[in-house]
This record gives C-alpha cells, structure tokens and sequence, in this order.
C-alpha cells in the first residue's frame, strides 16, 4: 500500500510539473526572477513592462465582428492596421480603437500576421498558406489582391493551424521576424530580403531566434511580436500563457506583463490576446479576439521616448 500512495504522489507530481511546462507558467515564474536582475539595466533604458498601466481596455472595435488578430502601427499614417482572417481583410484603427477603414483581402486563406515596414509597404503572413505577402496600403486603397504581390512560401512542417502566427519587421536591422504559433514555438529570422525584393537577386537566409534562458521559451504559445527599434528589443505575446514579455536583443529577459486582472490596470483577464504592436511614444496596443482592443501605456517617459514627444 505504502508503495502505490508513493507511486501515486509521483504520478501526480509529474503530471503537475508537466501542466505548469506546457502552461507556461513555469517559463514565467523565472522570468519574474530574471526581471529582478534586469532591472538596473533596462527600466530607463528598455520599454520596462512593470511601468505600463492599461488606458484603454477592452474597447469593441465597432464595425468589427470577429477574427481579429495581428496588429501592427504605421508611423507613416499615425494609425494601426490589424488583419482579419474570415472573412479576410486589413483593418486601419485609430490609436484610440476606432475602425477607419476595412479593406478586403483577396487570395488570402488565413491571414494572422501583419507589420509595416516602410512607406506604404507591409507584409501580412497567411498561417494556412504559409506565406508571406508584400503589398502597398495607400489611403486610396479600397481593395488588396495578393495576386502578382511579391511573396515568400516557407514550409515550417507545421500542423494545420499551428504556422505564421505573426511577423515583425525590424528597421534597425533590415530583418523580418516570424513567429511561430507551438509545435513548436520558435522566432524565424529572414535576412536579405529588402536586397532581394530591390532586384539584387535571391540571398535569404533563414535562422531561428532563441531566448538565452536554458529552458527555452517561456510561453505555451506565441501569438504575435514586435520588434522595437528605439530599443532593439523584441516583444513577444502569448495568448495561452496570457503575457507579454521584452527580451534584449541578446536574448536575455528583460520584463514581463501578466495580462491578468488584477495586473496593469486590468479589471479582467485579456481574453485571447492575438494581436500586439508598439507606438513611437512606446504605446503599447493589443487586440484580443472577437473584437476587443487595448492600450497600455508607461507611467513615466523613458530616455529613448523622449525624442518621440
């Protein structure tokens, strides 16, 4: 008897530490612990997640139903543009969470990601076809074909609905971020691709993004991210670990945001954050299926904002 209670007690402990892995809650536990040691470093000088408050939280986008998901912000027009996977379509938001336009997308079968990356040019990944689209979005634009676009197919052996998840394209560097939803969940750095599209002939390559914590990841998923380049650090979104967390351009964890009530001026959870983009004020925006949209902003101005203002 004595043998099966231990036996028992082990199995359950297993199962348990297995349910904290895969939830991510184990992955944030350390990040917590690494925050306190970033902290000297990073909360002048990093977006520093500890100081962000929500102002604005879960707001409907009123003429939006459903499927919201990537998001990202255009400094070019002052407004975020999100990607709408049924009925396929880019929306342009306001900073304050109010619809502008809706564009319909044709030739798309599931688009999840979309990020700006100069002028009118953004990419929007498509999950269900793997592939990324390059397109132009001016205020004349009533309608987006992705048909004859520049595009890039890769085949991450993912399945079904477990692809592109998000992209993300960082200026400083003249990369394009993609991440990938479980399965695993990884960050996919292109390089070549602005001398590729100028016609200077194929050179992309392709490496993986790592965290430099031992233990990898410290989501159950990635559902968005967003490169920063004031700071050059990237913000990675989890909807089943529901945070956000800021990694230095090394890898290490820099801050962590719990999208919990109760955290950050949250009266209740987020609840499936899919969509995550930074302003050049730091701002930081979400949107959260069906059509909810959030604005979390930091308490006081850091260094590299203060030429934003």
């Amino acid at each position: 008897m004595k043998h099966r209670l231990l036996w028992g007690a082990g199995a359950a402990l297993a199962v348990a530490a297995g349910w904290l892995w895969l939830s991510g809650l184990f992955g944030l536990g350390l990040h917590f612990w690494a925050m306190r040691s970033a902290a000297q470093d990073w909360q002048d000088r990093g977006l520093w997640l500890p100081y962000y408050s929500a102002t604005i939280e879960a707001r409907p986008i009123i003429g939006l139903s459903d499927n919201a998901s990537g998001l990202t912000f255009s400094p070019d027009t002052g407004t975020l543009f999100a990607v709408i996977n049924r009925p396929p379509a880019v929306a342009e938001i306001s900073p304050q969470g109010q619809l502008m336009r809706l564009i319909p997308l044709e030739g798309a079968e599931d688009p999840e990601g979309i990020t700006h990356v100069a002028g009118p040019t953004f990419v929007i990944a498509d999950e269900g076809l793997q592939r990324l689209n390059w397109v132009e979005i001016t205020p004349a634009t009533t309608t987006l074909p992705l048909e004859g676009t520049p595009q890039l197919t890769l085949n991450f052996g993912a399945f079904g609905n477990m692809g592109f998840e998000g992209v993300t394209w960082d200026q400083a560097r003249g990369q394009l971020l993609v991440a990938q939803e479980m399965w695993p969940v990884r960050v996919l750095i292109l390089e070549g691709l602005d001398k590729t599209l100028k016609g200077a002939g194929l050179d992309v390559t392709v490496r993986e993004w790592r965290p430099r914590e031992r233990t990898g990841h410290f989501a159950a998923d990635l559902s968005s991210l967003s490169a920063h380049d004031a700071t050059g650090n990237l913000v990675l979104l989890s909807d089943l670990t529901s945070a956000v967390v800021e990694y230095a351009p090394d890898g290490a964890p820099v801050s962590i945001m719990p999208l919990w009530a109760g955290w950050h001026g949250l009266t209740r959870d987020v609840p499936q954050a899919e969509g995550l983009a930074i302003g050049p004020d730091g701002a930081l925006y979400l949107v959260s299926e069906p059509n909810l949209f959030y604005r979390f902003d930091r308490s006081t101005p850091a260094l590299w904002a203060k030429g934003a203002e």
